[in-house]
């Protein structure tokens, strides 16, 4: 609990010390407030959508997983939720209290079912992999776990060794009061300080490898590696040297990141306790300790269970998958091998020889490889590692034989089988001609992102587009349905395959009908995604031409594991649609977990504009990190009038620009020469999106800053209104705008004469947090010409892919989930918008003009006249 505590101090700090200053807070601090707390929401944001993406991940019952994966991952998902909640309710003034009884409700469910499946705790220090299977995970993590499984069930060869497990870590800890004195040093360390870590993850590692290990304890360990070594002298072996390998509990998974824990190799028996203890303590070095902090990663849900295993002097070694693991359509076993120990062909330092073998009965040797491999790295005698030279006459020669190569071969295949899914697999060859698996794990065919390289496309097929983003992979094939609006999601047809510009969660009301989803943006983190998944709808994302390249009606085959659209059938694909059941999902386990899961992912609230869009609505975390997430953006785009009505600390901005701009900087916004500064130059801004703004707000191409054509119909209308209506005081709009900036946000308010536009914005790396709000509203003319200047502003941004709302004289839109340079194009281009429509009131003497204009400023014609105008000059 300390990490999640840690979590919620911090938190707390930052509000109490904005809170308990004594003097009158300056209004610069005010916004870093209210953006810290609105930066902190779209983090859990992210945060709680990265953990519903990984459990569903685990709901495809390919990988190990136990009862601690299943608490942790809610206790998280509950967390970030609730920093959700808590940023919205300090940001907005407390104006959404009911979430916080919604919420309670869910948490509570999900401590019901993670109660009906509590783990039991394991009754011995050390099991021999004779006795271990893949349901004993929260006792020996998932590495020991999949070893017990390969010799158990699938009746494979491995090396001789045992799991240290949970419990005999437990019992070190508690032995040595270790549990209570690193809660205690945490507790007083600075989670956000890289130097307090350090000395932390010091401390803490020092007591570990100082503590005497139960007396008890150390016959256990002794007493299995005496019988190991027992085993070896049977067979006219020496007494083995070991390698001890970390296997954490929820290692290899979301709640650490690879090479994250210790492996010590070459181990003599006399040294085995001090490198147990060296592995135990590498749970809690810096890089894990600043993981777990940051990730709210409780150490109990981290146990450390530890592989011991008999070092294979290996002859060769290296890794082979069950298929080819980046080009789908290859459905062969590839085997890579190197003399010597495996890390050499893993760490790239040879170049391993490479074998294709087919999955035919004959296990027919398809490709061969061979590699010059000069050098090799064997155990010492002594322990440790060394490099040795290959002999001359073996550098050039294969390293397995066609008999070892079909071995090989079988064991991939049967562990796929075993698995049901691909399997990335290490082995070795010891001396006397055994073939050993070392480990294997899932093959993850899906790990390509947008940017990176895919496999050749098949041959003979057209290829409509490709480089897209997988989201969900798999394969569908139907007819391109390209969708626009909610018009288009009622009529959508079974078996079709949706095409949009945009991901939407909308979408959800036609994935059940879906073989596959395309669309041009969206973010493979974003709540789409999500739901895509869920439903398991093969979906790409960034395939920036599919409106024009995919033809409506026309048959398409989706390859979501290339990023690809093939036009017409593929049936080399489509056979990859076979539908296996995976090996996790029989296990009690795997029931919790669904159970929680059906409280965490689904997402029920969809359409923000639907009457439904309320809090007590939310039937799980997923609602409300999409309800919190949207009103969010209502909440900082209200910061604008804060600084309409107090507007302190700011300094003038002096550019060609026909607005008396004021900046106020939340941190980075502006460079260090602005510092102390009353007024600043274009060139001091580092706010990106307000320099995309000013780009617009300056282009040469507009005549903004030049007297306009007038109509004189327009100008009676304007000056009528004004002297025979006049609008109430409050209606009269300021003359200063306000920009509050930060390096990647800003919230511009520009406020002048009779109407206002604010526009609030976050461009960065992440396609997840960025948007844009839009907001334009009133005139000096009469209802009718206020109202068409508004339609003719809304017909640009539908243009431009805003969603976009208008109410009388008011126009409202977003745009978000776009890379960071669409974002600033996007913000060019309202900065001569804003330009171009200035005194536009005047012009829109007829229901022509909404349309004329719009079309105009679309196709670059800034001059407003003649034409343009929609009609004759009054």
């Amino acid at each position: 609990m300390v990490e999640t505590f840690n979590l919620f101090r911090n938190l707390y700090r930052r509000w109490k010390q904005r809170r308990d200053r004594g003097k009158p807070r300056e209004i610069s601090e005010i916004f870093r407030f209210k953006y810290a707390l609105f930066r902190d929401l779209l983090d859990s944001n992210s945060q709680l959508l990265n953990l519903i993406t990984d459990v569903e991940e685990k709901l495809q019952g390919r990988e190990v997983f136990g009862m601690s994966y299943v608490r942790s991952q809610a206790t998280r998902a509950a967390f970030h939720a609730f920093r959700m909640v808590k940023s919205l309710d300090v940001l907005s003034g407390h104006r959404h209290p009911a979430l916080y009884a919604v919420l309670e409700d869910l948490n509570r469910r999900i401590q019901a079912v993670l109660e009906s499946g509590a783990e039991s705790r394991p009754a011995a220090w050390v099991l021999p992999y004779s006795r271990i299977t893949k349901e004993m995970v929260d006792w020996v993590g998932g590495k020991n776990a999949n070893l017990g499984e390969v010799v158990n069930r699938v009746g494979l060869p491995t090396p001789g060794g045992f799991a240290i497990t949970t419990r005999a870590f437990a019992d070190f800890l508690a032995a040595n009061d270790l549990v209570e004195e690193i809660n205690k040093r945490k507790m007083e360390m600075e989670a956000l300080d890289p130097e307090s870590i350090r000395q932390l993850s010091e401390a803490i590692q020092a007591l570990i490898l100082d503590a005497a290990l139960p007396p008890d304890l150390e016959s256990a360990i002794l007493g299995a590696y005496d019988a190991l070594a027992a085993q070896a002298a049977a067979t006219g072996r020496p007494a083995p040297l070991v390698s001890l390998r970390s296997s954490a509990i929820g290692e290899d998974s979301e709640l650490s990141f690879a090479g994250q824990y210790l492996t010590v190799l070459n181990v003599p028996r006399e040294r085995l306790l001090a490198a147990y203890r060296e592995v135990v303590a590498s749970l809690y070095s810096s890089r894990a300790l600043a993981y777990r902090l940051h990730k709210g990663v409780r150490d109990e849900d981290s146990a450390m269970s530890v592989a011991c295993l008999e070092m294979v002097p290996s002859v060769a070694s290296g890794v082979m998958y069950s298929r080819h693991p980046f080009d789908v359509l290859k459905d062969h076993v590839v085997i890579t091998a190197v003399f010597g120990l495996g890390p050499y062909a893993v760490d790239g330092v040879i170049t391993p020889d490479t074998y294709v073998v087919a999955k035919d009965r004959a296990r027919t040797l398809l490709e061969t490889h061979v590699s010059s491999k000069p050098v090799q790295l064997e155990a010492g005698p002594q322990g440790g590692l060394r490099e040795t030279p290959v002999p001359p006459a073996m550098q050039e020669a294969p390293c397995l034989t066609p008999e070892q190569r079909r071995i090989l071969a079988d064991y991939a295949i049967r562990l796929e089988e075993h698995y049901q899914c691909p399997q990335d697999v290490e082995w070795a060859l010891d001396p006397g001609g055994r073939l050993l698996v070392l480990q294997t794990r899932p093959l993850h065919l899906e790990a390509r992102t947008h940017g990176e390289s895919a496999a050749p496309a098949l041959p003979g097929y057209p290829v409509l587009l490709e480089g897209a983003a997988v989201a969900c992979p798999g394969v569908g094939c139907g007819p391109a349905c390209l969708v626009h609006g909610e018009e288009d999601l009622l009529h959508f047809p079974e078996g079709g395959v949706l095409v949009a510009r945009h991901s939407s969660p909308k979408f959800v009301l036609v994935m059940p009908r879906a073989q596959a989803i395309v669309t041009e943006s969206g973010s493979v983190a974003g709540h789409m995604a999500a739901v895509a998944r869920e439903f398991g709808v093969p979906t790409l994302l960034d395939a920036h031409t599919a409106t024009r390249a995919l033809t409506p009606g026309q048959e398409v085959t989706v390859d979501a594991y290339a990023g690809r659209v093939y036009r017409g059938r593929v049936p080399e694909l489509l056979a990859l649609k076979e539908v296996r059941q995976p090996h996790m999902r029989d296990t009690p386990v795997y029931q919790i977990l669904k159970q929680v899961a059906n409280l965490m992912v689904p997402l029920t609230l969809v359409d923000p504009k639907a009457p439904e869009f309320k809090p007590e609505n939310c039937r799980s975390l997923h609602d409300i990190a999409r309800l919190v997430h949207e009103i969010s953006y209502t909440e900082m785009f209200r910061v604008s009038d804060l600084v309409t009505e107090r507007g302190g600390g700011a300094v003038r901005l002096c550019a060609p620009i026909p607005l008396d701009l004021f900046l106020i900087d939340l941190g980075e916004g502006l460079t260090s020469d602005a510092a102390g500064k009353e007024e600043i130059t274009e060139e001091m801004v580092v706010c990106a999106p307000l320099q995309a703004l000013l780009k617009g707000l300056t282009f040469q191409g507009l005549r903004g800053l030049e007297p306009r054509p007038v109509q004189l119909s327009g100008l009676f209308s304007v000056m009528r209104e004004q002297w025979l209506s006049a609008p109430p005081a409050q209606e009269r709009f300021g003359d200063r705008s306000y920009a509050i900036v930060s390096r990647k946000y800003l919230n511009f308010s520009s406020r002048v004469g009779y109407h206002y536009c604010v526009i609030d914005a976050y461009c960065g790396d992440t396609v997840n947090k960025n948007y844009i709000t839009f907001s334009f509203k009133g005139g000096a003319a009469d209802d009718v010409r206020r109202n068409r200047r508004a339609r003719s502003i809304a017909v640009v941004l539908v243009a431009l892919d805003f969603a976009v709302d208008v109410k009388g004289d008011r126009v409202d839109a977003r745009f978000q989930k776009y890379p960071g340079a669409v974002i600033a194009e996007k913000l060019e281009l309202l900065g001569r918008l804003l330009i171009f429509t200035r005194q536009m009131d005047m012009l829109m003497t007829g229901e022509v003009s909404v349309e004329a204009l719009a079309h105009a400023f679309l196709s670059g014609d800034y001059r407003l006249e003649g034409d343009n105008l929609g009609g004759p000059r009054g």
